[in-house]
């Protein structure tokens, strides 16, 4: 077909390459999923290592087998290593994003700051972490929607991990009632509904403050500890809410809303004024 430097390029040597290729690709995958990941299940490594050990390794695994396949087919790669240094620093400007993701995936295996199974949250996106990649990171959130999020994200922007180290974490609730309402009977019933909630640590024990005087009420604090932050939060706030919404009805107490006086001014004078205007100009 044509020629490449001193190689002559044919139909067959195409396809054998095309044929060469997909063996490789499929080696890898057997090698990894068959070989590799059986040799770290006896390891105590944590399992985001592990597979980041392992897609590293076939990605080495790959290069060298597409390096072989050209070598197989008599394409002799040091032909091209002017062409490929000229576009491949062309490319490399091109690619600056995806190189960046490549190397942040390196420090997040290397670093571990997230985990398979972890709840994270970053860049607005929540959720529990599916799959590590080298490029992107595969989050699925409590809606069941899988987004995918580039790893220079974790490594350039704040990462809140619910699952890192100890999972046991503390929940402020706000909660303001109208003035005039009993406050130790507002600390004890906030305390109830803390008790009564089977998700919510006795150890340590849950807290109430009470915070500040308010615009339009007295504003407290409900701090309580659970491990419900890596599982399911925003139900259990929501099931918080609905306690003391619960408790606060049944003593009669008044969850106020902003409020705002109107006071009317007589614009009597103003208006004599400019009756007495009126007539003068008419005289």
């Amino acid at each position: 077909l044509f020629k490449l430097g001193e190689n002559s390029i044919t139909l067959k040597s195409l396809l054998v390459l095309g044929i060469l290729f997909i063996l490789v690709i499929v080696l890898e995958k057997v090698v990894r999923e068959r070989v590799v990941m059986r040799v770290f299940e006896k390891t105590e490594l944590p399992e985001a290592l592990e597979y980041g050990i392992a897609r590293i390794l076939g990605y080495i695994f790959t290069v060298i087998g597409f390096y072989m396949a050209f070598q197989f087919v008599g394409i002799d790669l040091s032909s091209l290593a002017f062409i490929a240094g000229a576009v491949g620093v062309g490319i490399g400007f091109g690619l600056q994003n995806i190189i960046n993701n490549f190397v942040s995936g390196i420090i997040i295996f290397a670093e571990q700051p997230i985990a398979i199974g972890d709840r994270i949250e970053v860049g607005g996106v929540a959720g529990r972490v599916k799959k590590i990649s080298l490029r992107s990171t595969t989050v699925v959130t409590n809606d069941n929607i899988t987004m995918i999020v580039p790893n220079g994200d974790f490594i350039s922007q704040t990462v809140t991990n619910w699952s890192h180290g100890d999972p046991k974490v503390r929940i402020r609730i706000p909660i303001g009632v109208a003035y005039g309402t009993d406050t130790a009977l507002v600390e004890r019933l906030l305390l109830e509904v803390a008790a009564e909630n089977k998700k919510t640590l006795k150890d340590p024990e849950p807290s109430v403050f009470f915070t500040t005087f308010g615009e339009s009420s007295l504003d407290f604090e409900l701090a309580v500890w659970t491990s419900e932050m890596a599982q399911s939060p925003r139900r259990f706030i929501s099931n918080i809410n609905f306690a003391i919404d619960q408790k606060f009805r049944e003593h009669d107490i008044e969850i106020p809303f902003p409020q705002r006086d109107l006071h009317v001014r007589s614009g009597g004078i103003e208006i004599k004024k400019a009756a007495d205007s009126e007539e003068s100009a008419a005289v």
